[in-house]
């Protein structure tokens, strides 16, 4: 049930677009061309089977999973409040 002048579905549609637009943005920061074979965090060796299995790749395993534990904060504003700006 939508509420004012929001149409019905329209917190669905929120929900996608934020979806889309957040898988859009992991797409376009996949890695992409030739692998490293060193980690360009901590020097160590990328074994091979990982160079194969993820073209492009520049760190290893574990300076990866360190970069993915990371908090992201999304810069996009679908409230449409001031109080949603003003954080």
């Amino acid at each position: 049930m939508a509420g004012g002048w929001a149409p019905d579905g329209a917190v669905q549609d929120q929900i996608d677009d934020t979806v889309a637009d957040a898988v859009q943005h992991v797409r376009a920061h996949m890695p992409k061309g030739e692998s490293e074979t060193h980690c360009r965090e901590c020097g160590e060796d990328i074994p091979q089977a990982r160079r194969v299995a993820v073209p492009g790749v520049k760190l290893c395993i574990d300076c990866q999973s360190e970069r993915d534990a990371r908090p992201v904060f999304s810069t996009i504003n679908r409230r449409g409040n001031k109080d949603s700006q003003l954080r």
